[in-house]
């Protein structure tokens, strides 16, 4: 269990200098307590304290590296139980299970086309899980080279035969895949096999108890680079394991759960199996595995890691500029509306639906919609006219004309004034952009 605010307290300089970002040193030692704070922002604490408070300072999670190169995937270093506290920092690695005694030339081909484009922004399933289901070290490493030489995505390699890993390994440690797993009966070659490759390990109990047991002989080999795993299966026993797991983490800092887990879904039928995967990825899986490998099946999942794993303070937003909708040129029709992201993408998918080349000019509110932005004077004659300037509008459209949305009227003469533009009123719902081109520009 980590030490209380009261027991950090003891070991601060007491100088109160709020360099760390805290009002006080105790404030500073009850968000240390919490997770919520680094040692490393305090200037003034002495090494003997450091070392005292090395167990209180280091997160409640710790984070384990999976992959090499660009698609490196981060998990653990979490500090919450509830994304809305403050947030959730990495995203879970969705990984697609591919067994050596299947296709795997044909099935790692189709893993690589498992990325997608919705609203502006990129989804893809980031990890391969190759297991190996022959019992064959030869056909495992064939697997496990055929699928490395195909994607360059973190790997998982599944075989609990330490003679079938280190085949397996041979293949493809440069890429520094998760090796599952060590069990009660087999940990102690595992850890060596990790530690002398330098690739993260899963350990697997069958139950809670045998998996803390069994992670506390893992740390005393030397290796902490781990992923837990309860065994479980079912999906209620699988919740309630990493909803423990987690708790005892984050609020009772019991060290042979601080690491991310690993949850692999048992249902055969693939709408069943992804929502148990969304089961798993709310409530706290750092990897999901699972067999699912149609597009339309893994996009939901994707899309929902994706509003899961974003700031709830902070609103998607796209890039505040001058978007070019089919071949826009100089004659182009020009709209205007904020970078919040929802409301971009519905007026750039109603713009799309005139078959009218335009304009979209994006203007910068901190990513919340019109009338939000409008109230809050972010989406004003002066934010929008700053904005045309720094598109170059002047410069690219020849016609002057801008169109504004019709909850903002009032905005007109303002806006005339400020950027010499002739201003139209467009309709107050983005739904009424396909009648108001045909009867303005068609």
């Amino acid at each position: 269990m980590g030490l209380t605010g009261l027991e950090i307290y003891k070991h601060l300089p007491k100088t109160n200098c709020k360099e760390c970002g805290s009002p006080t040193c105790l404030a500073f030692a009850m968000a240390l307590a919490g997770g919520k704070a680094s040692l490393d922002a305090c200037p003034h604490v002495s090494d003997e304290a450091k070392a005292a408070l090395d167990s209180a300072s280091a997160p409640p999670i710790k984070l384990v590296k999976v992959g090499a190169g660009d698609w490196v995937v981060e998990l653990g270093d979490e500090t919450e139980l509830f994304r809305h506290d403050k947030r959730f920092f990495h995203p879970a690695g969705i990984a697609v299970l591919i067994s050596d005694t299947e296709d795997v030339a044909a099935k790692a081909d189709a893993f690589e086309k498992l990325e997608f484009t919705r609203v502006g922004q990129r989804y893809a399933v980031n990890m391969a899980a190759v297991k190996c289901a022959s019992g064959d070290a030869a056909k495992f490493k064939a697997a496990v080279e055929t699928v490395a030489g195909k994607t360059k995505k973190a790997l998982i390699l599944i075989a609990e035969d330490p003679v079938v890993m280190e085949a397996g390994l041979a293949a493809a440690a440069d890429r520094k895949p998760l090796v599952y797993a060590a069990t009660a009966g087999n940990y102690e070659k595992m850890v060596e096999l990790a530690k002398s490759k330098g690739c993260p390990l899963a350990v697997k109990g069958k139950d809670l108890e045998e998996t803390a047991a069994l992670v506390e002989k893992v740390t005393a080999l030397g290796y902490k680079e781990l992923v837990l795993d309860s065994g479980a299966r079912e999906t209620s026993k699988v919740l309630a394991d990493l909803t423990q797991i987690r708790r005892l983490a984050v609020r009772k800092r019991f060290r042979p759960f601080g690491y991310p887990a690993i949850a692999f879904t048992d249902k055969d039928d693939p709408r069943e199996e992804v929502v148990q995967a969304g089961v798993y990825l709310s409530k706290y899986a750092g990897i999901i595995v699972l067999k699912a490998f149609e597009q339309q099946q893994l996009l939901p999942l994707l899309s929902w890691r994706q509003n899961l794993y974003t700031d709830p303070q902070k609103p998607i937003q796209v890039e505040a500029k001058l978007y070019q909708i089919g071949d826009a040129g100089p004659e182009a029709p020009v709209y205007c509306t904020t970078n919040f992201s929802l409301t971009y993408f519905i007026v750039q998918g109603e713009v799309e639906n005139t078959r009218i080349p335009s304009h979209i000019l994006s203007v910068d509110t901190g990513g919340i919609s019109v009338l939000t932005a409008y109230a809050d004077n972010k989406f004003s004659a002066e934010t929008i006219s700053a904005a045309m300037k720094k598109a170059g509008l002047d410069e690219k459209i020849k016609h002057r004309k801008i169109v504004i949305p019709g909850h903002v009227a009032v905005l007109k003469g303002k806006l005339e004034e400020a950027s010499g533009w002739e201003v139209m009123v467009g309709p107050r719902e983005a739904s009424g952009i396909n009648k108001f081109a045909k009867e303005k520009f068609a």
